[in-house]
């Protein structure tokens, strides 16, 4: 780029860290006296001039500084070399918080929670999807003579429980016959794959365990299958009513927005591989009720396998550099915890 696309490009950088560190429109003096351009005020209120006219800053009303404008913080992310680094002490915090999980449901919650803390934004995650994930272990916990808990593992540490009436008494032997099977059969298997062979264990089952392993395997291929709604969790949403002058007017619809776990799942559509982040600005986003905010994701996973995605929602006037620090981070290292590296 020209030295003077270069400058003009320094002074919506300054623009836009000052308006997102005070939320007050940013007046040529005051970039002067803050920020070591080199350049005159003149000069300033030129590129200013020049920026107003490309659409990258805007004047909110009379006699006032000027904004970033969506196509200004996009330019912005764009054009980031450097993303704001997580101090050691930073790091080893959310390694030590992640690592003290229990389960795969209290890592998601300790990640959305941890996440919204360091972002101070609404964070949300998405469980590890059912369509990358293989068969760990089958296990059947006998309730009754007649019922049996069946409590499928899969390798990203998701659990899922059912309860199946069996139709008749069965022996603790037999229970263990069926456990066996199942496990020899769909163990490391891909999920989606698993549910295709699950029905073809009934045709292959002893006669005297049909009925029996046909009622587990029409539940067992229920648990296979997705089940969106039960895939997200959200924190921090509270975050959002401290900034509500960002939001005039709309933030109501962005909480109902949020509410509606298909709108925040499309926030992870573009998500193709672990550590990739996407930064969707303003009008970029395809909800209407979201095109007052900012949505940083990123797909989380291991060995190049998607998981899943993370991320964080909230105003346009959002710390990008920071944010996406925080973000990238968190999914590294739920990637690796639910690798078991």
């Amino acid at each position: 780029m020209a030295s003077s696309d270069e400058r003009r490009f320094a002074v919506l950088r300054a623009i836009v860290a000052d308006y997102v560190s005070s939320q007050e429109p940013v007046a040529s003096k005051a970039i002067v006296e803050r920020h070591n351009l080199g350049v005159s005020s003149a000069t300033v209120r030129n590129d200013m001039a020049s920026l107003e006219e490309e659409g990258y800053i805007a004047q909110p009303h009379t006699s006032a500084g000027r904004v970033p404008t969506d196509k200004g913080y996009r330019l912005f992310v764009d054009r980031l070399t450097e993303v704001k680094p997580l101090s050691g002490a930073e790091r080893r915090a959310i390694q030590l918080f992640l690592e003290g999980a229990i389960d795969l449901d209290d890592v998601m919650r300790r990640s959305v929670r941890l996440l919204a803390q360091l972002t101070r934004q609404v964070a949300v995650i998405q469980y590890p999807t059912l369509s990358h994930s293989t068969v760990r272990h089958i296990e059947l916990v006998q309730l009754t003579p007649a019922r049996v808990m069946l409590v499928l593992i899969t390798d990203a540490g998701r659990v899922e429980q059912r309860t199946v009436d069996l139709g008749d008494v069965i022996t603790a032997d037999n229970v263990s016959r069926m456990r066996n099977m199942l496990n020899a059969t769909l163990v490391d298997n891909p999920l989606t794959e698993a549910a295709a062979k699950a029905s073809e264990l009934i045709e292959d089952a002893p006669s005297d365990l049909r009925d029996a392993m046909t009622r587990l395997a029409t539940v067992l291929v229920e648990s296979l299958v997705e089940h969106p709604e039960e895939r997200l969790v959200l924190g921090g949403t509270a975050n959002l009513t401290r900034n509500a002058a960002d939001f005039p007017g709309s933030l109501r619809q962005v909480l109902e927005a949020l509410e509606e776990q298909v709108v925040v799942l499309k926030l992870f559509a573009a998500a193709r591989a672990p550590g990739t982040i996407t930064v969707r600005i303003g009008e970029e986003n395809e909800a209407a009720e979201m095109r007052s905010t900012s949505v940083v994701s990123i797909g989380y996973g291991a060995h190049q396998t998607l998981l899943g995605g993370m991320g964080v929602v909230g105003p346009t006037r959002m710390d990008y550099p920071g944010t996406i620090a925080a973000v990238r981070a968190v999914a590294n290292y739920v990637g690796d915890i639910l690798s078991g590296r």
